[in-house]
């Protein structure tokens, strides 16, 4: 799903970023945090919406073979200090199997912060019902696990997109 054009001209979002931040601020954040690139624009956005702080997380590069689910994201330098005893709610444009926003956590954690919330314009499929997700809809979209996955029996090659 290319979601980029969404963000082309950003008062588009507005409702969708108004309505995410209205179930966010529930949680009373004070900061919001989201994984580069269209998690960190929404998470902007709802941030400017509730008047509390930005973070982001940016991708690590992973090492060649490692698994391409295994994402690993790390706050910048300059913004670790900013994390440190905050109650921060993760955003993501779209969440499917979590792995961003579980790496985000993860980094949070790491640097002192307390995560008290998870938010998504959309979520897709079952892949994160693990997570507690404020979120404006869900789609259904089909994960497969390795052992059950038909391509991943018949050696089909996976496209690296990292």
């Amino acid at each position: 799903m290319d979601l980029e054009p969404l963000f082309l001209r950003p008062s588009s979002l507005r409702p969708f970023t108004a309505a995410l931040a209205a179930k966010l601020a529930e949680f009373e954040p004070d900061a919001i945090c989201g994984p580069l690139v269209g998690g960190a624009l929404v998470a902007q956005l709802i941030a400017l919406e509730l008047d509390v702080e930005f973070l982001f997380t940016e991708r690590l590069s992973l090492p060649q073979g490692a698994a391409l689910l295994a994402a690993r994201y790390r706050l910048p330098e300059p913004l670790r200090p900013a994390a440190t005893g905050r109650r921060v709610a993760v955003v993501d444009d779209l969440i499917s199997a979590g792995s961003s926003a579980r790496a985000t956590i993860e980094e949070l954690h790491l640097h002192g912060a307390s995560v008290v919330t998870i938010g998504a314009l959309l979520v897709m499929g079952e892949g994160a019902n693990d997570l507690t997700i404020q979120t404006l809809g869900r789609v259904p979209y089909r994960l497969w696990d390795p052992a059950a996955c038909p391509n991943c029996a018949r050696g089909v090659q996976l496209e690296d997109v990292r």
